[in-house]
This record gives C-alpha cells, sequence and structure tokens, in this order.
C-alpha cells in the first residue's frame, strides 16, 4: 500500500475516533488542541523577540534602598559606594519616597536623594530614579502621614505639586537616565495601596513629559499574567518583574518554583512589542531571599532555601534567556549584608562577575 494512502486512512480513522468519541473527550481534544496551539503562538513570539534583540548588550543593574540598608545594620553611603565600585554597577534605580522628601506639607528636602546622585556622577552610573507614591518596598506606596488624614481631593494636587518638583530637580542631572513612575500600580493584592485610578496614572505621566520630555519613562506590570499593556498610559519603556522562588503562605504552607520557562517572559516583552510598538525590561529580578518570615531576622540555613550563589547565577542565566537586555536585580543590600556582617560573599561574588561580564559587552 502506498504511503500517502497509509497516511490518509490513519488520519480518517484518527478523527472518526474523535468524532463518535463521547463528549467529553472530545471537548478534552479540542481544549488540548486550542492550548498547543496558543502554546506554539507564544513560544514563535518568543524566539523573534530573542533574535531581535540579541545584538543588543546587556545591561545589569541593581536596586537601591537607603532605608531598607538600614534596616540590615549597614551604612547607606558605605553600601552604595560597594554597590557602584567594587561590583561595577553602572545602573541603578533609586527612589524618592514622598514621605521622605516632604514630612512637612510644602517643605522638600532633597539631600538624602542628592547624595546618591553625586555618588553616581562619580561612578559614571546611569540612574532610573523611582517616582510617585507607589514605589519599591514595603508598603509600596510610601505617602507621609499629613497625607494619609485629607481626603483624595486635596492629596492628588500635592502630590502632582510633589512629582513636578522631584523632576525639575534631577532633570538635568548627568546621571538621569529614565524615570520609573508609580512602581506596579495596579497590583492590588501586594501592598498598602488604596487608589488605583488609572486617569490619575494617565495625568501623573502627561505631567512628567511636559516637565521633562528628554528622558523616557517606565511604567511597570506585574508578572506571570499573560494580559498585554494596551490601555493607557502609554510609556516609553514598559517594565516587568520576574520573581521564581517564593514561600507561599497562603496555600501549600512551603516554597514554590514557578515552572514558567525563560521564553513566557520573552513572549510578553514580544507581544507588547508587537501590538505597542515600546519596549519591555526587568525592572525587578528576584535575587534575594523571599522565606517564611523577615529575612533580615530569619536565619541563614532558612535564607539559603530560596537564594545561595547557585541560584543566584541561575536567576541571572534565567534572566538573561528571556532575551530582555536591560535586567535589575532586586536585593543588592542584603547581598552586602551577606557579604559584610554574615562573613559570606559567594552571592556577592556571583553577582560581581556576572556584572563584569555584562558591562565587558558595552566595552
Amino acid at each position: 500500500m502506498p504511503v500517502k494512502s497509509r497516511s490518509r486512512k490513519i488520519t480518517s480513522k484518527t478523527w472518526q475516533f474523535i468524532w463518535r468519541a463521547s463528549w467529553w473527550r472530545k471537548a478534552t481534544t479540542l481544549t488540548l488542541a486550542i492550548f498547543l496551539f496558543w502554546t506554539a503562538i507564544m513560544y514563535g513570539i518568543g524566539q523573534w523577540y530573542i533574535a531581535k534583540h540579541s545584538d543588543e548588550p546587556l545591561s545589569l543593574g541593581t536596586t537601591f534602598i537607603s532605608d531598607y540598608a538600614k534596616s540590615f545594620g549597614l551604612d547607606p553611603r558605605e553600601t552604595l559606594d560597594a554597590i557602584l565600585g567594587d561590583l561595577g554597577v553602572n545602573h541603578v534605580r533609586l527612589v524618592s519616597y514622598w514621605k521622605e522628601i516632604e514630612p512637612t506639607p510644602g517643605k522638600y528636602d532633597f539631600s538624602h536623594l542628592d547624595w546618591q546622585f553625586e555618588m553616581a556622577n562619580e561612578y559614571g552610573a546611569q540612574v532610573s530614579l523611582a517616582i510617585g507614591m507607589r514605589q519599591p518596598r514595603w508598603p509600596e506606596c510610601h505617602e507621609p502621614k499629613w497625607a494619609m488624614e485629607i481626603p483624595k481631593k486635596e492629596w492628588q494636587p500635592k502630590l502632582y505639586k510633589f512629582i513636578a518638583a522631584v523632576v525639575d530637580r534631577y532633570k538635568d542631572n548627568p546621571a538621569l537616565e529614565s524615570y520609573q513612575l508609580e512602581n506596579e500600580f495596579f497590583m492590588k493584592i501586594f501592598g498598602e495601596c488604596k487608589d488605583f485610578d488609572r486617569e490619575r496614572l494617565i495625568e501623573e505621566l502627561t505631567l512628567v513629559k511636559s516637565r521633562d520630555p528628554a528622558h523616557p519613562v517606565i511604567i511597570s506590570r506585574s508578572n506571570n499574567w499573560i494580559g498585554l499593556p494596551i490601555g493607557q498610559p502609554r510609556p516609553d519603556i514598559f517594565g516587568i518583574s520576574v520573581y521564581k522562588r517564593v514561600w507561599d503562605k497562603t496555600f501549600t504552607k512551603r516554597y514554590f518554583e514557578y515552572p514558567l520557562p525563560p521564553w513566557f517572559y520573552s513572549f510578553l516583552a514580544g507581544a507588547g512589542e508587537i501590538v505597542t510598538g515600546k519596549g519591555m525590561m526587568i525592572h525587578e529580578l528576584q535575587a534575594e531571599p523571599w522565606p517564611p518570615g523577615e529575612v533580615r531576622t530569619s536565619p541563614l540555613s532558612e535564607l539559603y532555601k530560596s537564594m545561595d550563589a547557585k541560584r543566584m547565577r541561575d536567576r541571572i542565566e534565567y534572566g538573561e534567556a528571556t532575551g530582555m537586555r536591560t535586567i535589575e536585580l532586586w536585593g543588592a543590600e542584603w547581598w552586602y549584608w551577606l557579604k559584610t556582617k554574615a562573613g559570606d560573599a559567594s552571592v556577592w561574588n556571583v553577582v560581581k562577575e556576572e556584572v563584569a561580564h555584562a558591562n565587558a559587552q558595552h566595552r
């Protein structure tokens, strides 16, 4: 029997088997077919995105938060100096907490952020400045106490005035590279934030661009969701967070590792670029532990269950495999504490090696 004829008979029998099957078998087959179809499309878009950006140099940066360094008993200046100097990081995200800069209505104190910009300039590092009410680290929203005691119609214009003051302060600073507006604004399940008004975010973006049209604005989305950011506002760049190994306190009461392959994030970046024409970067790649308790009070044996030197190297390789070429590692204060206070420099040294490798691409 000819091969083609035999193949047609097999195909015909397969369809007859499916067609005459029970309704649940038909439904299962259809569901599986749709799943495989969309998985193939997602994988294809992800591979297209990786190939398109493969020639771009890799930038490995981090976030620095002075208050978080203090919580570990570290000297903030010494910590940032080590990050920029010893680690060789040349891209850092800094924060401009509203409660720190305007503790009293109408009176701004930029001294705390000024020295961080000065140090960035000394090392020739670029700064991505977080602005707005919602910024990195718990409780996510960092409004001053006085703003919590007045209604929205009163605090919102004061917030806009504060954002304008921050932009005006640093827009001409040589170290400034970009702004990150309202960190993960729509993430309602994490943090102590109460206002998720899309119109406010749109107005804030318009405000920033009117005060400083020269620097790009990044708006971040949450991770692990397939949805695309097709609505307004439309920033210059989208950011995404990638967390891999966390403690599940709700259901399993154990560590949970997201099984998503790197190309899942490549798909999100690629599909977003196709739909919006905008690029995407990883604004938080998990590079510190997520234990059942506080990082600062958990024993090392517990912390190493979610992050150690080997996992750090694997995590950075995972981030690079997404194809996104700008990656900000999350947890630099913890690496420095682990090195200087806990006597373990292994994680710090892994980051140092990877940063040096990335910097070499630029050179």
